[in-house]
């Protein structure tokens, strides 16, 4: 029988955790081993901007320890992912250096959205029946160490997902100088914390009912050893913790003495958002970003079956964007039939793969957005929204990618503004290029929005991609804008698309 062995790391913003895996046909994931060190590394981060040079060198102390412990086990492949602290420390770049050059460890700063999709397939594997549960009005929440994730769901679809930077440790060094002049640690805790859930109940929560609150962090599993409480019960906990000291908490409920400070604030956060959504049945799967990291390696590698397709989430996601901002739904259905299948036609050839596809479809999906707020510089206030919305599933890099072929689709190409983005190197420049490319040859067909074409049809033929295409109608502003946009695909694929119209009787 087969076995595999992976580790997954995630490096936190309060500890270091490494899990191992084991793979197996009949098993399917099973962990073997799990080492835990202390080290707020989150502290710093939101203190002083950066990590210090002591926390740095203790770290790279124990990820050797752990790259000793992966060999000892004969590990196949490894994933370490840092998160918040990490990823917002000025000397982030430094940090990673240091650690691979010393450990021989590469660390992945994941972006909020990848880590929180990670954390979703956590809990998709770990909640027996989630995809029943999601059918009715759920919440996924996410109280991390730097901020809270809230994630909607409705009827199996993801409707949104919002970041609000008020997480337990950041909560917990904000108050830090002050907590001693006040019994009332939890009053404090809320009037941080009201403001922000305020305007997501606003824009998010109105007219929606959301009957399930599955919680995905803050310490909750330690306090309560069930899979599921009803708001009363949970309330009865959050009561029972309430005046109690930390170092109490600590010997009660059997938790680490170094975490119970940060218990009061999550569960402060928790209670608040049962209330504002009037949650009936409260989830605790018990699942960690380590789970996470380790289904997605084994739903890449098809260890595993999933009856969930995850990038569907992704673009429900952006769909529930391109609604907000009133985008053409007809439109955007007519370009996602014309450019997804020039994507497919040209696949072999172009050098893009199927996640390149996915990076196309959200491009086309809200390749309209920025008209909302501006119709005469819609390209340039698409570009904006883009970058400054969060889609589950994408990371900075990919939206950034989104983002410029969205802006470009209509605007000259810029090299040297394009080139000079963050995260954008010569391969993203070029992949943006070759959508650019796709989309405004999809766009030009469908130039007046009318929807013209009853069927398309796409033959590649040495260096011409012939688009046959039938309709009875006046299709000459669409021949007229057509060559230019020809002329730029030939010049990225070195194939010429020519449409050639079929007329109905």
């Amino acid at each position: 029988m087969a076995v595999t062995l992976f580790a997954a790391i995630d490096v936190g913003s309060y500890d270091v955790e490494m899990k191992i895996y084991e793979f197996t046909a009949r098993k399917g994931m099973k962990v073997i081993d799990q080492i835990r060190h202390r080290i707020e590394l989150g502290k710093d981060t939101y203190n002083t901007g950066k990590i210090g040079v002591e926390k740095i060198e203790e770290l790279a102390r124990v990820l050797s320890d752990f790259s000793r412990i992966m060999s000892g086990y004969k590990v196949e492949a490894y994933r370490a992912c840092a998160t918040s602290a990490i990823r917002e420390a000025e000397n982030k770049a430094l940090l990673v250096e240091y650690i691979q050059r010393m450990t021989g460890i590469t660390i992945e700063s994941l972006d909020n959205e990848e880590q929180h999709f990670l954390d979703y397939k956590a809990i998709s594997f770990g909640v027996p029946g989630f995809y029943k549960i999601i059918q009715n009005g759920t919440a996924i929440v996410d109280v991390g160490s730097g901020s809270v994730q809230i994630s909607l769901f409705d009827n199996d679809k993801l409707v949104t997902t919002q970041n609000i930077r008020i997480g337990n440790l950041r909560i917990r060094e904000k108050i830090a100088d002050f907590t001693r002049d006040t019994v009332h640690l939890e009053d404090m805790v809320e009037e941080l914390i009201n403001n922000e859930l305020a305007s997501f109940k606003k824009m998010y929560l109105k007219d929606r009912e959301i009957k399930n609150l599955v919680v995905a962090g803050g310490f909750v599993n330690d306090l309560i050893k069930k899979q599921s409480v009803t708001a009363e019960e949970f309330g009865q906990m959050y009561e029972l913790i309430l005046h109690k000291r930390p170092q109490e908490i600590a010997k009660e409920f059997g938790v680490p003495s170094e975490s119970a400070s940060l218990i009061l604030p999550s569960v402060t956060i928790y209670k608040r958002l049962i209330e504002e959504m009037g949650a009936e049945i409260i989830w605790m799967p018990g699942q960690d970003l380590s789970d996470g990291i380790a289904y997605d390696y084994a739903q890449k590698n098809k260890f595993m079956k999933t009856e969930h397709e995850f990038t569907e989430d992704i673009i429900a996601s952006a769909r529930n964007i391109a609604k907000r901002y009133q985008c053409n739904k007809s439109h955007i259905k007519n370009l996602e039939n014309l450019a997804l299948p020039i994507f497919d036609k040209i696949r072999k050839v172009s050098g893009l793969d199927a996640r390149d596809r996915l990076l196309l479809q959200i491009a086309v999906i809200l390749h309209g957005c920025g008209k909302y707020i501006n119709l005469a510089n819609g390209a340039e206030c698409s570009y904006s929204i883009i970058i400054a919305t969060e889609i589950i599933g994408l990371s900075m890099r990919e939206r950034s990618i989104i983002a410029n072929v969205v802006k470009y689709n209509t605007l000259d190409f810029n090299y040297l503004d394009v080139i000079h983005q963050p995260g954008i190197g010569q391969n993203e420049y070029l992949l943006i290029m070759k959508l650019v490319a796709i989309l405004r040859v999809a766009n030009a067909m469908d130039r007046s929005h009318k929807q013209k074409f009853r069927s398309v049809r796409l033959t590649l033929k040495e260096q011409e991609l012939i688009i046959a295409v039938e309709t009875d109608e006046d299709i000459t502003l669409e021949k007229g804008l057509f060559p230019p946009k020809a002329e730029f695909f030939e010049e990225v694929f070195h194939i010429r698309p020519v449409i050639r119209q079929k007329r109905t009787v």
